[in-house]
């Protein structure tokens, strides 16, 4: 099983691994594109106006474009420790015990605008872009990594099910055609649904935390159900391909 994870704005600074080494990165076959769109950040980073409309910044977030002018020197840390926020509060990698981090090397991996997505145990420093940022004379992102992307995804997941608990802007990088999802529904008191992103976020982590903990493996959307239900989340199937998370 993979399961998929979007990326977050936010990330821990500093590391104790050795600066980027592409060649150190899952999915070797996105490599040429992982190092156009590193040096491009690194380039743009010298316009610091520039730099500040294509990335979308605001102005405190000086310190985002520093990262980005250091992408090839600065120390990294495995991506389950890179990425921060709500999604990754819930997951709480930290706690996991050293077997459970070796599990969840295997299962997860983490979308990217700049990597396209990498393995958790990957080495990666910090960075500033989003999935829909565009570069100077790049272009949108989807265009660059799609369909790219998508076969590297499906290749990685070698024939096993793949849970795909990237936000759409992610998916649209590189989608995986077969992937099961994971909608999360607010249940109002007149019994209406809506989505609220705080709550999407936390209960993806909640179910990505299961299915990295769980001794099963999944095989269709009902077994994702099973360990979802047994971790204590309310669920429900929509589809073939669909997994409800209500709240």
């Amino acid at each position: 099983m993979l399961v998929l994870l979007p990326p977050s704005e936010t990330k821990s600074d500093g590391g104790d691994g050795a600066p980027l080494d592409l060649g150190e990165l899952s999915m070797p076959q996105l490599t040429a594109t992982r190092e156009a769109l590193v040096q491009a950040l690194v380039d743009l980073a010298a316009d610091h106006e520039a730099s500040t409309v294509a990335l979308g910044l605001g102005p405190t977030q000086a310190d985002e474009i520093e990262r980005n002018a250091k992408l090839w020197v600065s120390p990294t840390r495995p991506a389950l420790a890179r990425y921060t926020g709500v999604l990754f509060d819930a997951l709480d990698a930290a706690a996991f015990t050293r077997a459970q981090r070796e599990k969840a090397y295997r299962r997860l991996a983490i979308g990217s605008a700049l990597f396209g997505a990498v393995r958790a145990g990957d080495p990666v420093p910090a960075y500033r872009l989003s999935g829909g940022s565009k570069l100077p004379g790049f272009g949108t992102l989807a265009s660059w990594w799609r369909p790219e992307l998508s076969d590297a995804l499906s290749a990685e997941a070698a024939a096993e099910l793949v849970v795909d608990l990237r936000s759409g802007v992610y998916q649209q990088l590189g989608p995986v055609p077969g992937a099961v999802t994971a909608t999360v529904l607010t249940e109002q008191r007149d019994g209406s649904r809506k989505v609220v992103s705080h709550f999407n976020k936390h209960h993806k982590g909640l179910l990505a935390r299961a299915l990295v903990l769980t001794r099963a493996e999944p095989a269709d959307v009902d077994g994702v159900a099973r360990v979802a239900a047994r971790a204590g989340l309310r669920v429900e199937t929509a589809s073939a391909t669909e997994l409800v998370i209500l709240t």
